[in-house]
């Protein structure tokens, strides 16, 4: 049987790319390791690996709760990994129209600035 680990270094790499999964997993010092192996197996084995939602589904709900945090940095991860999971332009704004109605308008105007930039980046804009 998979470990959580395993699959979810799988699930970490298909949605935020090979190259920036291991990059982070590289910089893992005695520090933060831990905590990297950790949110591997929990957030993308057990969590995304759990086959109930799909991976373009689950990436609008992490940018809808992201951004209703005002978690920026990562907002922008999985802006990026929600391309990759096959979310549209207008499925990304639809997420951010339902950060703006639950969560206020400064969050959405923030997660339309980020959105704007890795969009013009991927060249969907």
């Amino acid at each position: 049987m998979e470990s959580f680990f395993d699959k979810g270094l799988e699930m970490r790499r298909s949605t935020l790319g090979a190259e920036y999964v291991d990059k982070n997993l590289a910089a893992a010092d005695d520090f933060n390791r831990p905590f990297q192996e950790a949110m591997t197996a929990w957030c993308w084995g057990f969590g995304w690996g759990d086959d109930a939602i799909d991976p373009k589904t689950r990436s609008l709900m992490n940018l809808a709760m992201l951004g209703a945090m005002g978690k920026s940095h990562e907002w922008a991860t999985h802006c990026r990994g929600a391309l990759t999971n096959g979310c549209s332009v207008e499925e990304i704004r639809a997420a951010i129209h339902a950060v703006g109605i639950y969560a206020g308008v400064p969050a959405a105007v923030e997660c339309f600035r980020i959105a704007r930039t890795v969009l013009e980046e991927a060249g969907k804009l």
